[in-house]
C-alpha cells in the first residue's frame, strides 16, 4: 500500500478553496504497480460475486476496464450527462464541491442482475450512493463496492449498505 501512496498525488484546493484532490493517475504511469493494483483488485470476492462491472466516468473508467478485461466480466459505465446515447436511467447527486448527475443506459442492464461498482475514489459517498440507487430502482443487485483510494475523514463507506473494498486510504 505504501507504494501506491508515494504515486497519488494530492492537489489543494482543487477544484475549489479547501478541496485536497487525490490524483491516482501517478499509479496508472507506472506499468508494473498498476498491473499488481489490478491483479488485487480483480481477485476481490466482490468482483467474483458480480455478473457485471459498473465503472463510473471518468477515472473509474480506467480501473473498471483494465479489471473487466482480467475479470472476464463485461463493464457497463456510468457517465455524466450528454455523454450517452439511448434511453438512460439518470440522479443527480452532491459532492463534496457541488452537485452532478450520472446517467446510466437502460439496454445495458437488461442482460445482467449483480453488479460490483468500481471507482478511483470514494470520498463522502454520494457519487457511488447515486450508482446505487440508479441500480437498485432497476431491480437489480450490486455485489459492492471497490475503490481505489478512500478519504477515511470524509466517512463515505458508512453512508453506503453495501460492501466497501478500497486499496489505498487516507
Amino acid at each position: 500500500m505504501e507504494k501506491y501512496k508515494e504515486l497519488i498525488s494530492t492537489y489543494k484546493d482543487f477544484p475549489k478553496n479547501g478541496i485536497e484532490f487525490k490524483d491516482v493517475l501517478g499509479i496508472v504511469q507506472e506499468p508494473e504497480i498498476f498491473k499488481k493494483l489490478i491483479l488485487d483488485m480483480s481477485s476481490s470476492q466482490i468482483i467474483k460475486n458480480a455478473e457485471a462491472i459498473i465503472s463510473i466516468d471518468a477515472r473509474g473508467f480506467i480501473f473498471g476496464s483494465a479489471i473487466s478485461l482480467l475479470a472476464s466480466k463485461p463493464m457497463i459505465v456510468a457517465r455524466k450527462p450528454g455523454k450517452l446515447p439511448g434511453e438512460l436511467l439518470k440522479k443527480s447527486y452532491n459532492l463534496e464541491y457541488g452537485q452532478n448527475s450520472l446517467c446510466i443506459q437502460k439496454k445495458a442492464l437488461q442482460k445482467y442482475n449483480t453488479y460490483a461498482i468500481v471507482d478511483d475514489l470514494l470520498a463522502t459517498g454520494g457519487t457511488v450512493n447515486c450508482v446505487s440507487n440508479l441500480i437498485e430502482s432497476n431491480k437489480k443487485e450490486i455485489s459492492g463496492i471497490l475503490v481505489v483510494v478512500e478519504l477515511l475523514k470524509l466517512r463515505g463507506r458508512l453512508k453506503i449498505k453495501i460492501p466497501v473494498e478500497s486499496f489505498i486510504t487516507f
